[in-house]
Protein backbone atom coordinates (compact mmCIF):
# COMPACT_ATOMS: atom_id res chain seq x y z
CA UNK A 1 0.00 0.00 0.00
CA UNK A 2 3.13 2.37 1.01
CA UNK A 3 4.65 1.65 -2.48
CA UNK A 4 1.60 2.23 -4.61
CA UNK A 5 1.32 5.87 -2.40
CA UNK A 6 4.91 6.58 -3.50
CA UNK A 7 4.11 5.85 -6.78
CA UNK A 8 0.97 7.61 -6.95
CA UNK A 9 2.59 10.74 -5.44
CA UNK A 10 6.03 10.81 -8.06
CA UNK A 11 4.28 10.87 -10.63
CA UNK A 12 4.72 13.81 -12.86
CA UNK A 13 0.75 14.41 -13.19
CA UNK A 14 0.53 15.11 -8.77
CA UNK A 15 3.07 17.88 -9.24
CA UNK A 16 1.57 19.62 -11.80
CA UNK A 17 -1.43 19.40 -10.35
CA UNK A 18 -0.05 20.68 -7.33
CA UNK A 19 1.63 23.71 -9.14
CA UNK A 20 -1.52 24.33 -10.74
CA UNK A 21 -3.77 24.42 -7.85
CA UNK A 22 -0.82 27.03 -6.51
CA UNK A 23 -0.64 29.22 -9.22
CA UNK A 24 -4.32 29.12 -9.48
CA UNK A 25 -4.66 30.89 -6.20
CA UNK A 26 -2.12 33.22 -6.99
CA UNK A 27 -4.26 34.03 -10.39
CA UNK A 28 -7.32 34.21 -8.01
CA UNK A 29 -5.75 37.67 -6.24
CA UNK A 30 -5.06 38.84 -9.91
CA UNK A 31 -8.00 38.54 -11.50
CA UNK A 32 -9.95 39.50 -8.49
CA UNK A 33 -8.06 43.07 -8.53
CA UNK A 34 -9.03 43.67 -11.93
CA UNK A 35 -12.58 42.84 -10.98
CA UNK A 36 -12.80 45.00 -8.16
CA UNK A 37 -11.03 47.78 -9.71
CA UNK A 38 -11.80 48.16 -12.81
CA UNK A 39 -15.29 46.23 -14.10
CA UNK A 40 -17.38 47.21 -11.03
CA UNK A 41 -16.35 50.71 -11.24
CA UNK A 42 -17.40 50.57 -15.04
CA UNK A 43 -20.49 48.69 -14.01
CA UNK A 44 -21.23 51.15 -10.85
CA UNK A 45 -20.64 54.52 -13.72
CA UNK A 46 -24.26 52.77 -15.48
CA UNK A 47 -26.25 51.25 -12.43
CA UNK A 48 -26.01 50.89 -8.40
CA UNK A 49 -24.38 47.55 -8.04
CA UNK A 50 -24.64 47.58 -4.25
CA UNK A 51 -28.60 47.44 -4.14
CA UNK A 52 -28.37 44.15 -6.56
CA UNK A 53 -27.63 42.12 -3.41
CA UNK A 54 -30.81 43.31 -1.69
CA UNK A 55 -33.36 42.17 -4.02
CA UNK A 56 -35.57 39.41 -2.48
CA UNK A 57 -38.49 37.67 -3.54
CA UNK A 58 -40.97 37.09 -1.01
CA UNK A 59 -43.00 34.31 -1.40
CA UNK A 60 -46.21 33.44 0.86
CA UNK A 61 -45.48 29.93 3.06
CA UNK A 62 -48.24 27.53 4.29
CA UNK A 63 -48.09 29.12 7.65
CA UNK A 64 -49.30 32.63 6.95
CA UNK A 65 -45.49 34.03 6.59
CA UNK A 66 -43.78 34.74 3.86
CA UNK A 67 -40.06 33.29 2.77
CA UNK A 68 -37.71 35.28 1.20
CA UNK A 69 -35.81 34.29 -1.72
CA UNK A 70 -32.16 36.39 -2.44
CA UNK A 71 -32.15 36.50 -6.03
CA UNK A 72 -30.24 39.41 -6.00
CA UNK A 73 -27.49 37.55 -4.10
CA UNK A 74 -27.81 34.56 -7.57
CA UNK A 75 -27.93 37.54 -10.02
CA UNK A 76 -24.51 39.38 -8.52
CA UNK A 77 -22.44 35.87 -8.21
CA UNK A 78 -23.56 35.98 -11.92
CA UNK A 79 -22.21 39.19 -13.37
CA UNK A 80 -19.57 38.95 -10.95
CA UNK A 81 -18.62 35.36 -12.45
CA UNK A 82 -19.52 36.99 -16.13
CA UNK A 83 -16.95 39.90 -15.13
CA UNK A 84 -14.21 37.64 -13.82
CA UNK A 85 -14.39 35.39 -17.39
CA UNK A 86 -14.79 38.16 -19.42
CA UNK A 87 -11.23 39.70 -17.41
CA UNK A 88 -9.77 36.04 -17.67
CA UNK A 89 -10.46 35.62 -21.64
CA UNK A 90 -9.72 39.06 -22.48
CA UNK A 91 -6.76 40.10 -20.55
CA UNK A 92 -5.19 36.34 -20.56
CA UNK A 93 -6.69 34.14 -22.81
CA UNK A 94 -6.76 35.58 -25.80
CA UNK A 95 -3.26 37.65 -25.76
CA UNK A 96 -1.65 33.86 -24.97
CA UNK A 97 -3.42 32.06 -27.76
CA UNK A 98 -2.55 35.51 -29.75
CA UNK A 99 1.67 34.96 -28.81
CA UNK A 100 1.63 30.95 -29.50
CA UNK A 101 0.06 32.01 -32.95
CA UNK A 102 2.58 34.43 -34.04
CA UNK A 103 4.81 31.56 -32.69
CA UNK A 104 4.02 29.23 -34.80
CA UNK A 105 3.93 31.55 -37.47
CA UNK A 106 7.33 31.98 -36.92
CA UNK A 107 8.47 27.92 -36.45
CA UNK A 108 6.64 27.33 -39.78
CA UNK A 109 8.29 30.42 -42.38
CA UNK A 110 11.78 28.90 -40.71
CA UNK A 111 10.65 24.88 -41.90
CA UNK A 112 9.39 26.22 -45.36
CA UNK A 113 12.35 26.87 -46.91
CA UNK A 114 14.38 23.63 -45.88
CA UNK A 115 13.44 20.31 -47.29
CA UNK A 116 13.13 17.45 -44.68
CA UNK A 117 15.93 15.35 -43.82
CA UNK A 118 16.04 11.65 -44.69
CA UNK A 119 15.13 8.84 -42.19
CA UNK A 120 17.69 6.05 -41.38
CA UNK A 121 16.10 4.17 -43.19
CA UNK A 122 15.63 5.83 -46.42
CA UNK A 123 19.54 6.50 -45.75
CA UNK A 124 20.35 3.15 -45.48
CA UNK A 125 18.52 1.93 -49.06
CA UNK A 126 20.50 4.87 -50.61
CA UNK A 127 23.47 3.55 -49.62
CA UNK A 128 22.52 -0.17 -50.45
CA UNK A 129 21.23 1.03 -53.65
CA UNK A 130 24.97 2.99 -54.43
CA UNK A 131 26.88 0.00 -53.02
CA UNK A 132 24.90 -2.45 -55.35
CA UNK A 133 25.80 0.21 -59.09
CA UNK A 134 29.31 -0.02 -57.63
CA UNK A 135 29.47 -3.68 -57.68
CA UNK A 136 27.66 -4.12 -61.00
CA UNK A 137 30.14 -1.49 -62.80
CA UNK A 138 33.12 -3.25 -64.60
CA UNK A 139 36.48 -2.28 -63.11
CA UNK A 140 39.21 -0.92 -65.64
Amino acid sequence: MIQGFKAFILRGNVIDLAVAVVIGAAFTGIVNAIVAGLINPLIALVFQADSLGEVVIGIPNVRGGTTDFAVGLILAAIINFIAVAIVVYFVFVHPMNRLKERQEARKGLGQADKEPLPTETELLVQIRDLLETQSQTPRA
